[in-house]
């Protein structure tokens, strides 16, 4: 019994600890599989951050079990948030897994398997305090793009948030820890590297006494082979002129800015527990913007979150039309149990929150009709990630585009272009939030 199957759920954070689970399984012996109907065992790497996401962890695993009867399957594995979350909820109720293990032991998956080969019903539930290793990873993603994770848990209390219970408290990784794995990257290919963590902000905190993301990135921005260098996850109020100096300074730093508001109304922010101000949050967009001035804003919203008035919401609408946010995600309030949230008052019924949520996205679309005819005959690189056989036509990102999350630029070529390159294209049209271009050799 030698071949494994990793299939992977939920963030990118997710996906760096299926790259270390591929890498421990691969150094002790085990043959990795895509193929679920050759796999005689089976890792679920899930994700609980919201109910769908949960949803999708239980189908996904029901899935997977079939391979059971159809397949080779003898061993189901769940890991990952969904473990640590409901582990024993899972053994009880879905007698198709064979063991569970938390967010603390995915490193350790080698040993799970090994007991649950031993025996069935194994709930394993590490330490999520442990200090974070320089571990080896099997990356996931394209060759020339890879995550690269800085830090783990979280120490903000947002109200409506499970991840603090399921990843625990923050904890960074030493600057020479990260400088060694981008080494590693790059030296092996990657031209982008996206660095992630609940809060990228607050890196070095906990180690180092004071933020220092700002220096990490600087140190990374030295790599000689490293051509694009993106962060996610910032928190607006750590969003400082020191940090800001660093993005503008930095040609390989992109700026491209993700950052969480999840709201504008100050009321709203308050019931989140967020630690700004809607105010707080105009004038960093603002600082932004002034500084680099090519600055391109990801960020996410909620909507019907408990005692979201008909005010509040109108005022996300008029921050959406006046601030025009390049990249918005908007999510409907999933009411959490264990969280603050779910005990709020002043509940928002379900027909409401879809309703604002779909007038939020035909705003969040408006805006993204004027950007595209902003960009139109302007010229831009994109670094190419593969061709449409159906379009025939190749595909790719431009600095303003993370992978899996943003639009996409189309264009022909007479040429061979391999996934990876770099290429400069004049901007023509668009379809829908994507844009099309032409090649310029």
């Amino acid at each position: 019994m030698n071949n494994v199957c990793i299939v992977s759920l939920g963030c990118a954070k997710n996906l760096t600890d299926s790259e270390i689970m591929l890498a421990k399984l691969n150094s002790h012996g085990y043959t990795l599989t895509n193929d679920e109907s050759k796999a005689e065992i089976i890792v679920v790497n899930t994700c609980c951050f919201i109910d769908s996401a949960k949803q999708e962890s239980i189908d996904t695993i029901l899935d997977v079990a079939k391979n059971k009867t159809e397949g080779k399957l003898k061993y189901l594995i769940v890991a990952g948030c969904m473990g640590e979350r409901y582990g024993k909820e899972i053994l009880d109720e879905l007698p198709e897994v064979d063991a569970v293990c938390g967010t603390g032991d995915f490193d350790d998956i080698c040993s799970v398997i090994d007991k649950a080969v031993k025996k069935r019903d194994i709930y394993i539930k590490g330490c999520m305090a442990a200090p974070l290793e320089c571990d080896e990873r099997i990356i996931a993603t394209p060759p020339y793009t890879a995550y690269l994770k800085i830090a783990e848990g979280c120490d903000n209390k947002c109200t409506y948030c499970v991840i603090p219970s399921i990843r625990g408290k923050y904890r960074s990784r030493k600057i020479e820890n990260v400088i060694s794995e981008a080494e590693k990257l790059v030296n092996n290919g990657v031209k982008e590297i996206i660095l992630i963590a609940q809060d990228t902000s607050s890196y070095g905190i906990d180690l180092y006494g004071e933020p220092c993301l700002g220096k990490l990135l600087t140190e990374l921005c030295k790599l000689d082979k490293l051509h694009w260098l993106r962060v996610h996850y910032l928190y607006p109020e750590k969003i400082n002129e020191e940090l800001l100096n660093v993005f503008s300074s930095e040609d390989k730093l992109l700026n491209y800015f993700d950052i969480p508001i999840q709201h504008i109304s100050d009321s709203v922010l308050k019931r989140m527990g967020r630690k700004t101000k809607g105010s707080d949050i105009r004038k960093v967009i603002s600082s932004i913007r002034e500084k680099c001035p090519d600055s391109v804003i990801r960020t996410s919203l909620i909507t019907g979150f408990p005692g979201e008035t008909d005010d509040n919401f109108t005022e996300m609408i008029e921050f959406l039309r006046e601030y025009k946010l390049e990249r918005v995600g908007v999510f409907p309030f999933s009411c959490e149990e264990g969280t603050p949230a779910a005990k709020l008052d002043n509940q928002i019924d379900e027909d409401i929150k879809n309703e604002r949520f779909q007038r939020l996205s035909e705003i969040i679309y408006e805006v993204s009709e004027e950007q595209n005819e902003s960009v139109l005959g302007k010229q831009v690189k994109v670094l190419v990630e593969g061709k449409d056989n159906v379009l025939k036509m190749y595909y790719g990102r431009t600095y303003g585009d993370s992978i899996d999350v943003d639009p996409k630029v189309f264009f022909k070529s007479d040429k061979l272009i391999h996934p990876g390159e770099f290429v400069d294209i004049r901007i023509t049209d668009y379809i829908d939030c994507d844009l099309v271009g032409d090649i310029i050799d």
